[in-house]
């Protein structure tokens, strides 16, 4: 028996959340917003907090500097019930922290990443890749240290007999400097969404970018907002899902995490992956209810519940 479901590996940070803002920043000009929030932050953290909501037994494998911040994180995870006796904690690094402005469905991000992106193989105890089923990893854009080693860290999943999942995310640098075609086929579950992939593939079009990943592929599923998603197959095969459409958005930060939390959960329970993609669009869609990226998510019974209502 394992000790974990999933292990999630990665960037920890604070998010500070502004919301109803007033017109976007101006340099020399000063812009009000009408709602604060100060919560865990992290695409990596919002979805090991909200898959341990849906009662999946998770660990964080990170670091946190030894300040207030990462108080807040540790403290955080633990109340949404993330083991976080994996946590590297350093004095060198301060914790990292992003400034979140939301603007609808979208939003304009500044952060300082500090501690994540420090973190590297040589810092991981090799022995946690025997204790879980899965390892999820994120954002390695932001994590200099984790995507040096990312090949690595992924070859040691596949000898401990581990499934994994990726979700790349943006490129703060916009270099996109990852080699798809060597990690991609050690990669069981690849989660990018459509704007990344093309990117990520220096792709004009979503075809294009298929095109160029389905070689590599175990499986990816493409997440497209409010378009839904589109589950790719080894063997060719594509399957979209329609979105489940929240009317009255709160904000969007964090839905792609919370779709990954949705997907991995089930995926680890055993699930297919078309089962897997379809409550991957439920849980995006009920992130968007609430606040920040994991107040939506009290419950698997409580997400559950609100998914029905959006037509889950």
């Amino acid at each position: 028996m394992k000790q974990y479901d999933v292990i999630a590996l990665g960037e920890l940070n604070v998010d500070l959340i502004l919301n109803q803002i007033e017109g976007e920043p101006e340099i020399g000009k000063e812009k009000f917003a009408k709602q604060m929030t100060l919560t865990l932050g992290s695409s990596t953290a919002i979805f090991a907090a909200n898959a341990a909501a849906l009662g999946t037994k998770v660990a964080f494998c990170g670091m946190i500097g030894n300040d207030s911040f990462g108080q807040l994180v540790e403290s955080s995870l633990e109340a949404k019930k993330v083991d976080t006796r994996l946590l590297i904690h350093t004095d060198k690094f301060a914790t990292g922290a992003t400034i979140c402005m939301s603007y609808g469905e979208d939003r304009a991000n500044l952060t300082y990443p500090g501690a994540m992106e420090e973190m590297s193989l040589d810092d991981i105890d090799p022995a946690i890749f025997k204790e879980t089923k899965h390892v999820h990893i994120s954002s390695i854009f932001m994590q200099s240290g984790v995507r040096k080693d990312l090949k690595k860290i992924l070859e040691l999943c596949k000898e401990n007999g581990v499934t994994t999942s990726l979700d790349t995310q943006w490129d703060p640098a916009e270099t996109w400097q990852l080699d798809y075609k060597e990690v991609l086929p050690l990669v069981d579950v690849f989660l990018p969404n459509e704007k990344e992939l093309k990117y990520l593939t220096h792709s004009e079009t979503l075809d294009e970018a298929i095109e160029k990943i389905m070689p590599y592929i175990n499986a990816a599923v493409i997440k497209q907002g409010s378009k839904g998603s589109l589950l790719l197959k080894k063997d060719g095969t594509c399957t979209h899902v329609k979105p489940f459409l929240n009317e009255h958005v709160v904000d969007a930060i964090g839905a792609g995490d919370s779709f990954n939390s949705g997907f991995v959960s089930k995926f680890v329970e055993g699930a297919s992956l078309e089962e897997s993609q379809r409550y991957g669009n439920m849980t995006g869609a009920v992130n968007t209810t609430a606040a920040g990226g994991t107040g939506a998510f009290t419950s698997r019974e409580a997400v559950e519940a609100k998914g029905h209502e959006l037509g889950w």
